[in-house]
C-alpha cells in the first residue's frame, strides 16, 4: 500500500498535465508530494531518507521549472534521481562496503556475497540506463512524448526489470512449499520411528 501511495503524485502530475500544462502539472506534483509526506507524518510513520531527497529534488527542480517557465529543469530531475540511485548503490558498496539492496532484502533472501554484488551492479546499470533514456527522450522528442515516457515508460521498465532481476535470484528465495514438504517428511519419519519403537 505504501509503495502504491508513492505513485499518487506521479498520477496527479499526468492527469493535471492532460488538462492544463507542464507548469501547473509541476505545481501539482510538488503539492501532492508535500501532502504525501505530511500524511505520513500525521500517521506517525517514519519517512525514509530517500523520500526526503526525492521531495527536495522535486521542490527544487519543479520550483525552477515554474519560476523560469522552462520545462528543462523538471526533465533533468528524472535523470538526476536515477543517477542518485546508481551513485548511492555504488558508493555504499565500494566506499562503505555495504550493499544497500542486501540491507533491504537480506532477511528474506540468503545469497552469497558475489551474487549480492552482481545484483547490486545490475541495478546500478539499470538506473544509469534510465537516466540516459530519459535525457534522450526529453531532448529529442516533444513534451507530451516525454511526459508519457516518464509516467508509463520508466514505470513499466522498472516493473519489468524488477521481475527479471527477481527471477534471476529466484533460487535463493525460500520456498514455503519446499519448507512445508521438508516438515512433512520429517514429521513422517518421526512418526515411523515412534511406531517402530
Amino acid at each position: 500500500m505504501a509503495a502504491f501511495l508513492e505513485y499518487i503524485p506521479l498520477v496527479v502530475f499526468f492527469v493535471v498535465y492532460k488538462f492544463f500544462d507542464i507548469f501547473i502539472a509541476t505545481g501539482a506534483l510538488i503539492a501532492t508530494s508535500a501532502l504525501h509526506l505530511l500524511v505520513l507524518k500525521l500517521q506517525g510513520k517514519s519517512i525514509p531518507t530517500r523520500q526526503w531527497v526525492f521531495f527536495g529534488l522535486i521542490a527544487v527542480f519543479g520550483g525552477l521549472t515554474i519560476f523560469f517557465h522552462d520545462d528543462t529543469f523538471i526533465k533533468w530531475k528524472v535523470s538526476i534521481i536515477n543517477l542518485f540511485f546508481a551513485l548511492a548503490l555504488l558508493v555504499s558498496h565500494y566506499g562503505f562496503k555495504k550493499n544497500l539492496l542486501k540491507s533491504f532484502m537480506g532477511e528474506q533472501i540468503q545469497m552469497p556475497e558475489a551474487v549480492w554484488a552482481k545484483f547490486n551492479l545490475s541495478w546500478v546499470g539499470f538506473f544509469l540506463v534510465c537516466a540516459g533514456l530519459n535525457l534522450y527522450v526529453a531532448f529529442n522528442f516533444d513534451q507530451e512524448t516525454w511526459v508519457n515516457f516518464k509516467v508509463f515508460g520508466l514505470t513499466g521498465l522498472t516493473f519489468v526489470f524488477a521481475i527479471v532481476s527477481i527471477m534471476g535470484i529466484y533460487k535463493h528465495i525460500p520456498q514455503e512449499e519446499d519448507d512445508a514438504e521438508k516438515l512433512s517428511v520429517e514429521t513422517t519419519k518421526e512418526t515411523n520411528t515412534k511406531s517402530d519403537c
